[in-house]
């Protein structure tokens, strides 16, 4: 599979790699907590996932500061610039509107990411991530004598290569797998990053509270998670789903944070991603069926992330005409905030130049 490599910056300063592989609806891949974006091809761990993610979808990955091809030596690595660098890297690849899949530490920045832009993310899938770091879990004691012994892992067994300490690190990641497995998983995370900047890596995720955050999520959401799971626990994923409302919550049958390709986990993960994304077919609410051409246009921009000035421009109209224009699609739909449009919209199919608005309007869009 063919992937293309780009740079953005991050308004700090720090250059950041991203890569675009597939095609398909667009699909945001945060993952992995250190990665490098040309190794991960090569990883016994994450190649299956990108070869079946990319089959259907435009994927869009990018490595954190500090690892892979973005800039290795950042003095911030602090939990608000993951977001920050979030928003740079959609935004250069020209994503508007898309769904993200994020996994462990990058999930509680993903979270935060829908929290802040709900009308561009379309939905939200949770794999084997938390909403609290491991210090700021109720059993602090027990998790900080966990927390140096990892640390003195990562940082004494790190430049070692085929090192039996990083060895024992990704076997807690993949205890069901072999030592090649094992061997694998600690290259591709050696050559991602250096020992110091892994530690400072563990203990930004190791400090996040997402609780409040995770509340006011609006897209729909899927939570996954091995139910063995060594790294996370799986109470992280159920205190996850008492979170999100309307959010919905399977156990996987693993005791691999990160599935085997040969465990009948994989494949039911696979399946019940490619479920939830798949993109519902017709409308389903007749609250649409009273919106003139002209208002539908309207509340698909607004389900694409358009504010008023793109709306007026798209549109070929004043900002007052779209702001009337919205006020009659609200008391059409029966909404009161934009936030409530943008979901009811993304659930019947709208935004991202959705083939249901130019079936109803026409081949472009109306602009008179």
């Amino acid at each position: 599979m063919k992937q293309s490599s780009l740079f953005c910056t991050a308004p700090d300063g720090v250059r950041l790699a991203y890569a675009v592989s597939g095609d398909g609806p667009p699909l945001v891949m945060s993952t992995t907590w250190v990665s490098h974006l040309g190794s991960e091809w090569r990883s016994l761990a994450w190649e299956p996932w990108l070869g079946a993610l990319s089959a259907d979808y435009k994927v869009l990955r990018y490595d954190p500061r500090g690892s892979g091809l973005s800039d290795r030596d950042p003095l911030d690595l602090s939990f608000e610039t993951w977001i920050r660098d979030l928003e740079s890297v959609v935004d250069a690849a020209g994503f508007r509107q898309f769904s993200i899949l994020a996994g462990c530490q990058r999930g509680p920045a993903a979270i935060e990411y829908a929290t802040r832009h709900p009308e561009r993310v379309r939905k939200l899938v949770l794999f084997a991530t938390y909403p609290l770091g491991r210090m700021r879990r109720p059993n602090r004691p027990e998790e900080a004598e966990k927390t140096r012994v990892v640390s003195d892992l990562v940082r004494v067994g790190w430049a070692q290569e085929n090192d039996a300490l990083l060895q024992i690190f990704a076997n807690a990641f993949q205890p069901g797998g072999t030592v090649e497995h094992w061997r694998s998983l600690s290259d591709q995370q050696r050559a991602a990053t250096s020992a110091e900047t892994a530690a400072r890596f563990l203990d930004t995720a190791w400090n996040v509270d997402v609780r409040e955050v995770a509340r006011k999520i609006k897209c729909p959401v899927l939570i996954l998670h091995p139910q063995r799971d060594r790294v996370v626990p799986i109470g992280e994923g159920r205190s996850l789903v008492s979170l999100i409302p309307g959010s919905r919550f399977i156990e996987i049958d693993s005791g691999n944070h990160i599935p085997l390709v040969d465990e009948p986990a994989w494949p039911r993960l696979l399946s019940e991603v490619r479920s939830f994304l798949a993109e519902p077919a017709t409308v389903s609410s007749a609250r649409f069926d009273e919106l003139t051409p002209r208002e539908l246009a309207v509340l698909d921009g607004i389900a694409e992330g358009m504010d008023n000035s793109e709306l007026a421009v798209s549109l070929g109209v004043s900002e007052k005409t779209v702001r009337n224009h919205i006020t009659r699609v609200f008391d059409k739909i029966r909404v009161k905030h934009r936030y409530e449009a943008i979901v009811l919209a993304r659930e019947a199919g709208l935004g991202a130049n959705s083939r249901l608005t130019r079936a109803r309007t026409g081949t472009s869009v109306p602009r008179a």
